[in-house]
């Protein structure tokens, strides 16, 4: 028994205080219990039915009776309380082992009985030796508490059990759920579920037992959904306008739609700043209470009190501040969205004009998103100087006109903060700038990166790019240095504050430096450092949303379109489709010349009518006016019946074909399949792996023009509506299409309809009931084809102008083919959709987005610090945090000591504790500078392998990959890794060290603490996987919620015009709100989870603060000096914010780890062969001939895919022409690709001049192939840097190439000449002037084989004669191969290569085919002619 002294130590006061001690603590416990049972019965559990049936546990639960039994009996006897509230805890301990609803209670309970069962022990060891003896009924107690403890060990054993069965419970219970209406339950919720926002708990079950899907997550009340949102903000919206209010109507607007949720929020603003400001007040009671003389428990024990209700007060109210401004921010955000999105449907044309596309889509998803946020700094910009008010009142209360002196160097601190927020706001916005530029940047070159792989431009735009990334880099790097003072400034200010205010007090004597001053003084400092620095930021952010809320109040008070301009009328029995009198229009109201003058049509139901003219008579402006979307003058115009629309350039929904033809329409199948057919694309359909339901990707990537065209008509046709208004449909198609979309589509299938066809193609004006010629503005003739070709000189001349280029053709014919031909075209060829040539294949080639599920571990920690080279600065700023930390307490520690001994002066005091203070935070800026280095590299090395991983891409990942995917990586994702992960990394870091060293302070006063501090720690840690199964998810799913709202704002821009012809507005503004409410809905629920556990972890560290607390009161008078009291309590106050700031941060990091998977996942695409082979490089002159041999050549996109080329052999010799034809999907640009090696041959072989391509470089191939594009591609810059991008020629050699192309004299009128600017994608220069800047490349080059791919298909007549003039000339020695629809490209050939289904069908000269009347050419050239000459008929 020698021990037993030594135990004498571990509770230094009475053993009546342990027991009630003790008791307390089961008290505490059976409380948590009955608020579970409580909360399980609220959230409808059966409580009976998760009753225990294990024997063990009946049979210790009947001794725990028996035992309340005994202690109520001794309670009669005796007339002691406290025996009847050891009973009552006796049966609260029996009740728990039969009924354990729920996970969580089941730990509860666990935890209790193991607690309960080791602090009696240690009490009755304790008794036994101090006073050798112990009464029956503990000994019965303590025999039933280690029964207890048994139970406590199986029921851990058994918890797995449990966990399965809940699984399947709650899986089953999941998929029940989908067959109800799964929606949040916080309405439903009774006042605790909301309180602790327990109302999340069956998601966070359901997240817990899988990973979440879309379809899991409950969707939003009514109160919060777009809908409701934008019809409040709407009618006060329109009540702010009629009140003649001029500014702010946005603020004002949102200020009456939410007053009501503003004030509450402002209410649980003000209760935290109450709380948190309270708390230097409870530490001064706590430590004045240590000074004591006499026992004054009970005002002990009141202190207590007033501590656990401050801080439940705070937590409650800090958690509700933050959910309720989020989610009223959601609200306002959500209706800013949907009135944004409204209103450019209401757009004038001047509108549109002030606001372009990307404004339109920055004013939602920068200034709305922006907007979300405003409620929360509005109140923390008012809230922060009523705390920073609070501390220096007690301050000054604690420490008189000692403080005085302290008030110097915090304003000084604090103006300090301004001038270095803005150094930072600068620095930011330089460096947003310079983002801004990359982003463009790399936009352009992966929207072209097809036309770069195939000039071998790669590493040349990799260093435009990576130049860009370097400005980028340095505003970056100088942003994170910078930050790192601003993070010792924080740390510092409170250090050089307390240390004048130490001295200036004890210079003044104003008050006693004991422990009650000292400690009071620091909680005041740490209560107002979080405003110092806040209060800088909070101006910063509340200034941008002044700056989003009067961006939105323009746009939204942008003109609108009259409602009077266009009066639609029922169709009835009126033979009458439209009616326009004496109208004029203009797109500029204010202009004297309008658009469209003196216009009086009246067009008849059924009648089919083309509009023709030069570019720019108004053709595509007559039918806007019909349309109501260029503004009136005056005039009327009647429509009678529906509309429908097909623009000139297609706009084509992201989604199937089917979504796109149907158009929200239901389906019914007979005119659908009529619709197709009409449109000639039911072959292509048929040749679809996926038929309609084939996926179109954005901007319709996987689609060609033709198709993308044809299924805007087809859509058109299904509508059934009674007038069609066409926009140049045929300009996208061949020839052949085009007849057949005139005769099967406008001629046949719209027989009955009324059809305003607006076309350049001359050919099939006769068969149109009437022709309006327009000349500037204004109808000059209108009449039959022959009536106006008699009548006038404008259609004279349009007609003429055609013929001119078929009459080349018909005499080149004749020469070469003789009288067959003349015979062949009398023979008028209509064949139908069926003969047509088409893809044998089209595979669905957007990939779904590759995501991680569940929890990815440390891996993606691992592979951040692998890539950057990090680990030795992460242990470094490990290392540097703990010296910090370590030496922050140090400095307390020595007050807490020296504030005990009067010998030691109060200037030696101080002088120690700032040295120590300001020598710390020496530690805290290396933490910073290292963390902001490790950082740095990490995006460095980040981005140059993501970059280069991506220009190594073959060009089937960017068919296959959406750009936008792309750029998501390039751009947010990269800009997590450059912001957001190194301090989030650093935070945790410091957060984690933070709370340890708390609990090691609090156990070196009070080491009992442990034992609560211990299990707590680990509860946390549960409650936090707990939560993060599902928050991980969440956040996931949010970042696939974000984009498509953007996207499909994005995408119904495009389309106004359609949708309203189409009358479909309501329906893009339910889908709009779907999308809304969806995005909203995830971030509804990732709000609410953070602040659902971070509840829970405070109020388990609540627990720690409030054990340290207890111990600290009931301690006898001098066990622990009042420094120490201090200090345990002046660290312990600051526990549940730490607590709370560590999991927000480690919350938020598992989240922005997410952002390196990411990234991490295109850092590894397979990449295309190389770009120089050293031991297998061609000599300089290759190729000196020209000569191409296709030998058995076979190509497919994937393994798994069909065959596109089947087995091709040829040969081109050197220096002939070639052309390559076959219908829209045949295989002609594949062979191109296959050419250039953008596909490589599955089998067979190219050989140029005798050497396999495939044994070569890419770069040293692509560099001696030239090609002259189907899309003319110009990136911004000058007309230096797009003539020759890789500075290898001479100004000199540029001009002549310039010249050679027709463009000297267009460039030299310019002042700036060859440093003439190009905008983006070339907008500022015509479309033919950009194709002959392609031709000029070409000539700069000089090689000997030239590809001209379709390059003719887009261009007029005018652009294409030059440049087929030009290639005659400048290339007569080299060899051309040409893809082409127009016949007279082709046709003076040396040879013709017809494709089809991927087959080499024919390969001869066109003469030779022209005399075989069933070869594909012939047909080809018949069907041109045919439809050329119609007109003639």
């Amino acid at each position: 028994m020698a021990f037993m002294p030594n135990l004498q130590g571990w509770f230094p006061w009475s053993s009546s205080t342990n027991r009630s001690l003790l008791d307390v603590l089961n008290l505490a416990f059976i409380l948590v219990y009955l608020v579970g049972l409580f909360s399980a019965a609220v959230n409808g559990e059966n409580i009976g039915r998760n009753r225990s049936k294990n024997w063990v546990f009946l049979v210790v639960s009947v001794c725990c009776a028996v035992t309340s039994i005994a202690y109520f009996t001794a309670g009669f006897l005796q007339s002691l309380v406290i025996y009847f509230v050891r009973g009552l805890i006796w049966i609260a301990l029996a009740v728990s082992l039969n009924i354990q609803p729920g996970r969580s209670l089941r730990i509860i309970v666990s935890l209790w009985w193991f607690l309960f069962s080791l602090l009696i022990s240690a009490v009755n060891v304790d008794d036994l030796v101090k006073n050798q003896s112990l009464d029956t009924i503990e000994i019965v107690s303590w025999l039933v508490s280690l029964f207890l403890l048994f139970c406590s060990i199986r029921l851990s054993f058994r918890h797995h059990e449990y966990e399965d069965k809940e699984s399947d419970q709650s899986l089953s219970q999941s998929l029940l759920i989908t067959k109800k209406e799964n929606k949040v339950e916080l309405k439903k919720a009774g006042i605790f579920s909301r309180l602790a926002f327990s109302w999340l708990n069956p998601l966070l079950k359901v997240g817990r037992c899988k990973p979440l899907s879309l379809s899991d997550i409950p969707s939003l009340d009514s109160e919060d959904e777009a809908l409701l949102a934008y019809h409040k903000f709407a009618k006060e919206w329109e009540f702010q306008k009629n009140n003649s209010r001029s500014k702010n109507l946005v603020l004002y607007a949102l200020a009456k739609c939410y007053l009501k949720e503003m004030l509450l929020v402002g209410l649980y603003a003000l209760l935290k700043t109450i709380s948190i400001s309270s708390s230097p007040l409870l530490l001064y009671a706590f430590v004045s209470y240590s000074y004591r003389e006499d026992d004054e428990l009970a005002w002990g024990l009141s202190l207590v009190v007033c501590l656990i209700l401050t801080k439940v007060v705070e937590s409650l109210s800090q958690r509700h501040w933050f959910f309720d401004s989020r989610r009223c921010g959601m609200r306002m955000r959500s209706a800013l969205m949907a009135a944004i999105f409204q209103k450019q449907f209401r757009l004038s044309s001047l509108g549109r004009r002030n606001h372009s596309a990307g404004e339109i889509v920055n004013y939602i998803a920068v200034d709305a998103y922006r907007l979300g946020e405003f409620p929360w700094w509005f109140h923390m910009a008012w809230s922060h100087p009523i705390q920073l008010f609070c501390s220096v009142v007690i301050l000054f209360s604690a420490v008189g006109y000692g403080a005085l002196p302290g008030l110097v160097p915090l304003v000084i601190c604090g103006a300090l903060n301004v001038p270095f927020a803005k150094i930072l706001q600068g620095y930011q916005s330089k460096f947003m700038v310079a983002q801004d530029e990359r982003l463009r940047a790399t936009s352009a070159v992966l929207n072209n990166m097809k036309i770069i792989k195939l000039q071998s431009w790669e590493e040349h735009f990799r260093k435009v790019i990576e130049s860009l990334r370097g400005i980028e880099f340095k505003w970056l790097t100088e942003t994170q240095e910078k930050k790192t003072f601003g993070t010792a400034l924080y740390w510092m200010s409170p250090t050089i504050v307390s240390a004048v205010v130490f001295a200036g007090t004890a210079f003044m004597g104003s008050a006693p430096l004991d422990a009650v001053t000292i400690f009071t003084v620091l909680a005041s400092l740490r209560v107002m450092a979080e405003p110092v620095r806040m209060l800088p930021e909070i101006l910063s952010v509340l200034i941008q949303v002044k700056v989003s809320l009067d961006r939105i109040e323009v746009f939204l008070q942008e003109d609108e379109v009259k409602e009077d301009v266009v009066k639609r009328y029922p169709l009835l029995n009126s033979e009458l489709s439209i009616k326009i009198k004496n109208g004029v229009f203009s797109w500029e109201p204010n202009s004297s010349i309008p658009t469209l003058k003196n216009v009086n049509l009246d067009f008849r139901r059924g009648e089919k009518i083309s509009v023709c003219g030069a570019v720019g008579s108004g053709k595509s402006s007559l039918l806007s006016a019909i349309l109501g979307e260029m503004p009136k003058i005056s005039g009327s115009v009647d429509i009678y019946g529906s509309v429908a629309y097909v623009s000139q350039s297609s706009w084509i929904q992201s989604g199937t074909i089917r979504d796109n033809i149907l158009y929200g329409k239901p389906m019914n199948k007979p005119r659908y399949e009529m619709a197709i057919r009409a449109c000639a694309l039911d072959k292509d359909i048929e040749n679809f792996d996926h038929g309609d339901m084939t996926e179109i990707g954005q901007r319709g990537l996987n689609m060609s023009g033709g198709q993308k065209q044809r299924i805007q008509l087809a859509r058109a046709v299904y509508n059934d509506a009674d007038i069609y208004l066409l926009d140049d449909p045929f300009s996208a198609v061949d020839a052949h299409t085009g007849a057949i979309l005139f005769h099967d589509c406008v001629m046949s299938a719209l027989q009955e309809k009324t059809v305003i066809l607006v076309t350049h193609q001359v050919e099939f004006l006769a068969e149109t009931d009437r022709i309006l010629v327009m000349d500037n503005g204004s109808v000059v003739q209108s009449g039959s084809y022959m009536e106006i070709l008699k009548s006038g000189t404008t259609f004279e001349q349009l007609v003429h102008a055609h013929q001119s280029s078929m009459t080349a053709v018909d005499s080149v014919k004749k020469q070469e083919f003789g009288d067959q031909f003349e015979s062949s075209v009398q023979q008028p060829l209509k064949q139908s959709s069926e003969s047509e040539i088409t893809a044998p294949s089209s595979i669905q080639i957007t990939e779904d987005e590759e995501t991680e599920i569940g929890d990815a571990g440390w891996k993606p920690y691992k592979d951040y610090l692998q890539v950057s080279r990090g680990y030795i600065h992460f242990i470094l700023a490990i290392l540097s945090q703990s010296a910090f930390f370590f030496f922050q307490i140090l400095s307390t520690y020595w007050l807490a000591v020296t504030v005990q001994m009067t010998r030691i002066g109060a200037g030696l005091v101080v002088g120690v504790y700032a040295a120590l203070s300001i020598f710390s935070c020496f530690f805290v800026y290396t933490r910073s500078w290292i963390s902001a280095r490790l950082g740095l590299k990490a995006s460095k090395e980040f981005f140059s392998a993501f970059m280069d991983s991506v220009f190594k891409a073959p060009m089937l990942f960017f068919d296959s990959t959406p750009i936008g995917r792309i750029l998501t990586r390039a751009s947010s994702d990269m800009s997590i890794l450059d912001y957001d992960l190194p301090y989030c990394i650093s935070f945790v870091i410091a957060g984690a060290i933070e709370i340890i060293g708390i609990i090691l302070i609090m156990a070196k006063v009070t080491w009992q603490v442990l034992l609560v501090a211990i299990p707590v720690t680990m509860l946390m840690v549960y409650v936090q996987r707990y939560y993060l199964a599902s928050a991980r998810e969440l956040v996931r799913i949010n970042g696939t919620t974000k984009a498509p709202v953007v996207n499909y704002v994005g995408e119904t821009i495009l389309g106004v015009v359609t949708i309203k012809a189409f009358a479909m507005t309501e329906r893009f503004i339910q889908t709009n709100l779907q999308l809304i409410d969806t995005d909203a809905t995830l971030f509804f629920h990732t709000i609410a989870a953070m602040e659902w556990v971070l509840i829970r972890v405070e109020a388990l560290q609540n627990l720690t603060i409030l054990t340290s607390a207890l111990f600290l009161v009931l301690l006898p008078q001098g066990t622990i000096a009042p420094g120490f009291v201090g200090l345990a309590l002046s660290y312990a106050l600051t526990l549940s914010s730490a607590q709370v700031f560590t999991t927000r941060w480690y919350s938020g990091l598992e989240n922005y780890i997410i952002s390196v998977e990411r990234i991490k996942q295109f850092m590894h695409i397979e990449p295309e062969p190389p770009a120089v082979i050293g031991d297998r490089r061609p000599p300089p002159s290759w190729p000196s001939q020209g000569s191409i041999d296709f030998q058995d050549l076979k190509v497919k996109y994937r393994p798994t895919a069909p065959y596109v080329l089947k087995g091709i052999t040829c040969r081109i010799v050197a220096g002939n022409k070639v052309g390559v034809v076959g219908r829209t999907g045949s295989g002609k640009t594949t062979l191109i690709g296959a050419l250039f090696r953008l596909l490589e041959p599955a089998a067979g072989r190219i050989l140029i001049d005798g050497l396999d391509i495939c044994s070569i470089g890419l770069k040293d191939l692509r560099m001696k192939l030239s090609i002259i594009p189907q899309e003319p591609t110009l990136f911004r810059g000058t007309v230096r840097s797009n003539m020759d991008p890789l500075g290898l020629h001479s100004d000199q050699d540029i001009w002549e190439a310039l010249e050679k192309c027709q463009l000297k004299a267009t460039i030299s009128s310019i002042p700036s000449g060859l440093d003439s600017s190009v905008n983006d994608d070339g907008e500022n220069w015509s479309a033919g002037q950009r194709q002959l800047f392609c031709l000029g490349r070409v000539l700069l080059r000089k090689n000997k084989i030239l590809v001209l791919d379709e390059a003719t298909a887009s261009i007029d007549s005018a652009t294409d004669a030059v440049l087929q003039r030009i290639i005659r000339q400048e290339f007569t020695s080299c060899t051309v191969v040409t893809i082409a629809h127009r016949v007279p490209t082709v046709t003076d050939s040396d040879m013709v290569m017809v494709l089809s289904y991927g087959k080499l069908v024919e390969h001869e000269k066109p003469s030779v085919l022209m005399e075989r009347s069933d070869s594909y050419f012939a047909k080809l050239v018949a069907e041109y002619w045919c439809n050329s000459k119609r007109d003639s008929s």
